[in-house]
């Protein structure tokens, strides 16, 4: 089993590599980045002699299919759609099964703020997506698409739940990544940056698909807003939600659904905060007298959003999925509550790395057979989804789920 991991230098490369290596005992884990002292760190904190070193730019097309071709099975760590695209381009070219972990749904480019994201001039972003898919095809490649929390682990739990009923009519996935209470009186908006900040705005500022009323609804992100207190796993707090572009596979994997949307989570306080941001034009990517907002904004936020010395994260999940089974009203609730180590990794790299590298351990064993750009909920199911829920479960992120008669 010879696995490649791409963006091994970031916080979620670095739990993929982590648990390859040292859980799944591979034969071989290929780190790839472009700084060489990083590779050797990471290298070195892993330990053990099957990590190889690959320095490298990921859109340095020729190298990288180069690379691929020694490995069984690649996995994206990378942050931005640009750079995501061309690594999946690569993995289709070589003929390599792949995970990608970004939110995005590559079959079906999100139009939205395209993040210098290359495609044929002479396709439009539907057409693109569906080259990619058709090339996985003929060559044989299964592309396990949006595979880490939300999308990922989102996507399968909804997925899974929505197999258990005969009919179903409204999920929604609330999912979200926060810092601990503590933490969050420390930092501005309440929120601490535990992955690509930039990517984080542009959720917030782009048109989201949904489902309403049985068909694609677009809506603004950050609409439908909601609070919830959340008393599982030990917890009791007040949290809130509100839309956002997480899962954009659903769409066009559940269709038949009333009503579908996600959500992220956030401590309450934040949405309010960040209405009066987009209120005041900051969060516009419209060229100003002398700047553009949403990049400055996010500069200037930034240090002052990482994590300090004793600050830990949070992740969340709370989905509702609610329906008819034999006849009778359901309505299936999950929950999950994991907290970051101290001194080890954070809650986002655990939640989002740990089932990325679930997925491509999965496509090592051939254990998902689906080929073309493969959605999560359509790719996990029956013996996969159990094996991804045990090997979290190891790992303690444990999944609560309840049935409970539906209004």
């Amino acid at each position: 089993m010879k696995i490649l991991v791409l963006g091994a230098g970031g916080k979620i490369g670095r739990a993929i590599v982590w648990d390859l290596a040292r859980n799944y005992k591979a034969d071989t884990v290929g780190i790839v980045g472009r700084k060489l002292d990083i590779l050797q760190d990471v290298s070195k904190s892993v330990g053990g002699k099957n990590i190889v070193v690959h320095q490298m730019d990921v859109t340095d097309k020729a190298s990288a299919m180069q690379v691929m071709r020694g490995y069984d099975v690649g996995v994206s760590a990378l942050p931005d759609r640009r750079t995501s695209y061309k690594a999946i381009e690569a993995a289709i070219e070589s003929g390599i099964n792949f995970v990608d972990i970004l939110e995005e749904y590559h079959r079906r480019p999100d139009v939205e703020e395209d993040e210098d994201l290359e495609r044929p001039a002479d396709m439009s972003h539907e057409e693109y997506g569906n080259w990619l898919h058709q090339r996985a095809i003929e060559n044989g490649v299964t592309v396990l698409d949006g595979f880490g929390f939300a999308p990922g682990l989102s996507n399968i739990t909804v997925g899974n739940a929505i197999r258990k009923l005969d009919k179903v009519e409204r999920a929604i996935a609330r999912v979200g990544g926060i810092p601990s209470k503590e933490a969050s009186e420390r930092h501005p908006l309440k929120y601490m940056i535990t992955w690509a900040f930039s990517h984080v705005l542009r959720e917030y500022m782009i048109n989201v698909q949904i489902i309403e009323n049985g068909k694609p609804t677009t809506v603004p992100a950050m609409s439908a807003h909601e609070t919830f207190r959340f008393t599982e796993l030990g917890k009791d707090e007040q949290l809130e939600c509100f839309i956002t572009p997480g899962m954009p596979s659903f769409i066009y994997t559940r269709p038949n659904l009333e009503y579908f949307a996600e959500k992220t989570i956030r401590w309450s306080g934040h949405w309010q905060a960040i209405q009066t941001l987009k209120e005041c034009g900051l969060l516009s990517m419209e060229l100003e007298e002398f700047f553009v907002p949403r990049p400055f904004l996010s500069k200037m936020l930034t240090p002052r959003l990482m994590p300090k010395e004793g600050d830990t994260d949070a992740c969340v999940m709370y989905n509702t999925i609610e329906g008819v089974k034999d006849g009778q009203k359901k309505c299936i609730s999950q929950y999950l509550w994991d907290e970051g180590e101290p001194n080890g990794f954070t809650s986002m790299a655990r939640v989002t790395g740990f089932p990325a590298a679930a997925g491509a351990v999965l496509l090592a064993q051939g254990k998902i057979k689906q080929k073309g750009v493969v959605a999560p909920e359509d790719a996990i199911e029956g013996e996969t989804y159990q094996f991804v829920i045990n090997e979290l479960k190891k790992r303690r992120i444990v999944l609560v789920e309840k049935e409970l008669p539906g209004s």
